[in-house]
């Protein structure tokens, strides 16, 4: 397991997310070059929508070829399709809606009106999984999973003192008693987070500083399942000032970002520096 873990700190939200957008346009253009394709997995939450709002108004957006992504997502609130709390109907009107995706490379969850019960869900999403994966593995190798971070430390739909977190022989679960509404949710588990190449936590707001401070200093995920997001190759946290009051100065990492105040039309990947790793 990588313990390259690093702490990009932001001075407000605007520019977290649009630096977040040009690092993931720049990683993606990179990796489908290189491989032909990649794996992501978005997150919802206030934050997470603002970077694929950030991405869909990038000036850089269509120099990534988008037929070669593949979307996934980390956790879905179990609600009809179309939904506005929807996880994936969010995705879709901030970014996807804007893209030329093909359908069959966007894999949201199931919903509550497809005819299933939580559990059948779960089992359906695992299969989806499963049938993308390559040498018989239970899921796709993904190049990068988005995840947002509550107050509480929960990621996905991985919530403290709940078994979630715990969880270990299975890539998909099914909740009947979410802490948060809506009760029942469907989340990918920790095994298949710590399996991705890149995690990327993105986090704003005072309330999520001692959040991440616990997840930082090495707490046990089933307290705060946030300690227990790390990629195989690198684990960034994306924060604003605000959330990294607790953040210890040896983690933080001066980032170079994309800000309002430069001209959009000049932005190129070359501006990321050594002080920046791309990955």
């Amino acid at each position: 397991m990588s313990t390259d873990r690093r702490v990009l700190v932001h001075p407000d939200r605007t520019t977290l997310a649009g630096s977040v957008a040009a690092r993931f346009i720049t990683k993606m253009i990179d990796l489908i070059e290189d491989e032909g394709e990649a794996h992501v997995v978005l997150t919802g939450g206030s934050v997470g929508i603002e970077v694929l709002e950030a991405i869909a108004h990038s000036p850089a957006r269509d120099s990534l070829d988008w037929s070669a992504l593949h979307v996934w997502w980390g956790d879905e609130r179990w609600l009809p399709r179309g939904d506005d709390e929807r996880n994936e109907t969010q995705a879709r009107h901030a970014l996807l809606d804007h893209l030329a995706i093909p359908d069959e490379n966007v894999h949201p969850f199931p919903a509550s009106d497809d005819g299933l019960d939580l559990e059948e869900a779960a089992s359906r999403y695992a299969d989806e999984l499963r049938a993308h994966a390559r040498d018989g593995a239970e899921h796709p190798r993904f190049a990068i999973v988005f995840l947002g971070v509550g107050p509480d430390g929960h990621i996905a739909s991985l919530f403290p003192e709940r078994p979630g977190p715990l969880v270990d022989d299975r890539t998909v679960i099914a909740l009947d008693d979410s802490p948060k509404p809506p009760s029942g949710r469907l989340s990918l588990t920790l095994p298949v987070i710590r399996n991705s190449e890149r995690v990327w936590l993105v986090l704003a707001g005072a309330d999520k500083a001692p959040a991440l401070g616990l997840a930082l200093a090495g707490a046990n995920p089933a307290d705060v399942p946030a300690a227990g997001a790390q990629g195989t190759k690198r684990t960034v946290f994306f924060v604003d000032q605000d959330a990294a009051t607790d953040v210890p100065e040896s983690l933080t990492t001066p980032p170079s970002y994309w800000t309002g105040a430069m001209d959009q039309q000049d932005w190129m990947p070359s501006e990321w520096t050594p002080s920046s790793p791309r990955g």
